[in-house]
Parts: C-alpha cells; sequence; structure tokens
C-alpha cells in the first residue's frame, strides 16, 4: 500500500515537508511501547545469520540508516524500530546553523533520486550532544555521529571546528564519521586533499582520544563519488597510514549524466548533491577501488544508490562490511529494511560463504 500512498500523498507535498511529517510519526510511534513493540516485531525481524561486527561493534546486521535523515539525534529509536541496524545521525556542525534558503530538497521520481542542497541544517553540536546524553535507549542500535564544517568558518579553521564538535560528541558516539565530501557547504570537499585531510583526522582522533576515557571511538571518513581514481587511491593510503577504522564510499554526488531522459529538466538544472539509483555504478566503482587498495585492513561502509537486497548483496561482495541506505527508504517505506533483510539472508544462505563475514570483498579478490 505504500507506493499508492505515497501517489496520493507525498508526492503532493513539499519534499521536507513531507520529510518532516513522516519523521513525526516515525518518533511518536516510538514513544508509545504497545506501538513501538508492534512495529519493530512487524518491521525489524532479526536474522541470527545476518549478525555483523565492525570496528568492534556487534549489530543485528550490516544495514543502517546514512547520515542526512536523523540530523538532531532526535529519533534513534524510530529508526531502530523500522529495522535498521545502525544509525548515523546528522550531518551535526560545530555551530548551530539554518542550513541553505527553501527550496532546497527535490524529488526525481522517475529516476527514483532525490537532489538535496540543505546545508548542513542542524542544532550544533552542543544541542546534539546534550539530547545524546540525555537519551535513554529503548532499542538496541548502535549510533554514529557524522560531523560537519559549519558554514561560516573559513577553510582554514575547518580543523578546529571539527576539534569542537569532537570534543562534545565523541563520548556519546559509538563511532564517528568526519564528512568532508557533502557539496552544499563551500569549500568543503577541499578537505579532502591529502594535505588538507591528513591534519584535519590527526586533529579529530587527538581530541576524540581526549574526550573519551577507556575507550576508543572508531574514527571514519565519507568521501566522495566525484573523487578521482587516484584521488580516492590517495585517500585509501591516508586512511591505512593514520589508522583509520573506517571509509564511507560515497557521499552524493553533483553529476547529472546518469540521470534518464524522463526527468523534468527544471528538477535536473536543480544545484545540489543527488543521490538514489543512479548514484548505484559509480558508489560501486568506489568501493570496489577502495577494497583493492586497502583488503581487510580498514572496514569499508558502502552506500549510494542501494534500492534492494541485491544493491545490498553486490556491495558485500564489493568489499563492504556494513551499508547503509536513506533515499530509497522515501519510495519504498517502512518494510523496505524487512524485505532488504530478508533478501539478504536469502542471497547468503544461497551462497558458498558461511557468514556475511567470509562474503566481504568475495568478488573483488576475484577480480
Amino acid at each position: 500500500m505504500y507506493p499508492f500512498f505515497f501517489r496520493l500523498v507525498f508526492r503532493r507535498m513539499d519534499p521536507e515537508r513531507a520529510h518532516h511529517l513522516a519523521f513525526r510519526w516515525i518518533r511518536l510511534a516510538a514513544r508509545v511501547p504497545v506501538l513501538r513493540t508492534f512495529a519493530a516485531a512487524a518491521l525489524a525481524p532479526r536474522h541470527k545469520e545476518l549478525r555483523t561486527e565492525a570496528f568492534g561493534l556487534r549489530m543485528h546486521g550490516p544495514f543502517g540508516l546514512a547520515a542526512g535523515f536523523d540530523k538532531n539525534a532526535v529519533a534513534i529509536d524510530g529508526m531502530a524500530m523500522l529495522g535498521f541496524d545502525h544509525v548515523e545521525i546528522g550531518t551535526v556542525t560545530g555551530e548551530p546553523q539554518p542550513g541553505n534558503p527553501k527550496k532546497r530538497l527535490f524529488r526525481l521520481v522517475a529516476d527514483r533520486a532525490l537532489i538535496n542542497r540543505m546545508g548542513f541544517n542542524n542544532e550544533g553540536s552542543a544541542a546534539v550532544a546534550a539530547r545524546l546524553a540525555a537519551r535513554t535507549p529503548v532499542l538496541k542500535t548502535v549510533v554514529g555521529v557524522n560531523i560537519g564544517k559549519t558554514k561560516v568558518v573559513p577553510e582554514a579553521d575547518a580543523a578546529a571546528d571539527y576539534v569542537k564538535s569532537t570534543e562534545r560528541l565523541a563520548r556519546h558516539a559509538d563511532y564517528l564519521v568526519v564528512n568532508v565530501s557533502s557539496p552544499n557547504t563551500p569549500g568543503l570537499r577541499n578537505l579532502q586533499a591529502t594535505e588538507s585531510l591528513r591534519p584535519l583526522l590527526g586533529a579529530v582522533r587527538e581530541a576524540a582520544d581526549r574526550s573519551v576515557d577507556g575507550r576508543r571511538v572508531p574514527l571514519l571518513v565519507k568521501i566522495a563519488p566525484d573523487l578521482a581514481d587516484e584521488d580516492v587511491d590517495a585517500v585509501a593510503d591516508l586512511a591505512v597510514e593514520l589508522g583509520l577504522d573506517g571509509i564511507i564510499a560515497t557521499n552524493t554526488t553533483i553529476a547529472r549524466e546518469s540521470l534518464g531522459l524522463a526527468s523534468d529538466p527544471d528538477l535536473v538544472a536543480e544545484t545540489g548533491g543527488l543521490s538514489g539509483a543512479p548514484l548505484k555504478e559509480r558508489s560501486l566503482e568506489v568501493l570496489r577501488r577502495l577494497y583493492a587498495r586497502v583488503g581487510d585492513r580498514i572496514t569499508l561502509v558502502g552506500v549510494g544508490g542501494i534500492e534492494n537486497a541485491e544493491d545490498a548483496w553486490q556491495r558485500i561482495l564489493a568489499g563492504a562490511t556494513l551499508v547503509q541506505g536513506y533515499s530509497a527508504f522515501i519510495y519504498e517505506g517502512p518494510f523496505w529494511q524487512r524485505a532488504v533483510h530478508k533478501g539478504l539472508a536469502a542471497r547468503l544462505a544461497a551462497s558458498p560463504y558461511a557468514t556475511l563475514a567470509e562474503a566481504v570483498g568475495a568478488d573483488t579478490r576475484k577480480a
């Protein structure tokens, strides 16, 4: 019924307004014990064979919610209730900011894609840290915290801004992600150059270690699909050199070549990051390249254009220990996570691999 409901209600609404409406329903349902229990039983059945360990964290499965959906950590239990095995909140910036002027989110329905230029709209690291500190989890899930640069902070002062967020948020994070790949903050992607990325990641690592006693918070970096292949290799080598725990591949793209002719040309012309199905091939290419470069030394997270269990399975075979989704959730609805888990369990059972861990990178190793 969800596709019918999407066409009848959500497709007629402004995408950002529809997002906030659905988000409110999820939050409300998670606060009512009987609804939460019923929804979790229906939408988040657990498959023991999908249990996953990544950078020392145990998860019910490999499939998580990508950053961008829950920017302010207000619906972690709600997203766990829907079946996500981990929830990555953010992107959170050092200071609060409203983001870019509306209208800033667009649906390309024919391509099952989104264009966004939200601009890291969030309440800031102090407010999000306070919310996480006060949180009493009712559903067990791994929580990642994705941090980015405040727009008004000059590029030269970016490291200090990331450190500020790290000092506030690291103690509340199961893992921490440095986002240097959104196309919607001016100058942000320049930080992916290794000469800028090395001191930035080093500063964040030191700040995380200072801020958390007795626990090493896993640190990941999220990269863009628009990097040239040699730059992907350079980031991979840097991640190994610095002892990072993971790389997330990939963020949204500024490219439009993968869009079909059926898309509204006015929407295609909108600036911002493109996500969803058209990102699938390039994200997979970047993932394969990363795994060929780093092997099992670093955990890879595949995201971008994952629509179904087959897409998730292909990312695992290409080298991803974890996979994430967001855009397809908008089009598929609340039973999407259940279908992905069921399909992954079926593919694992039909494969020559006894565990998901054995399947990670299998196709890339053969190539």
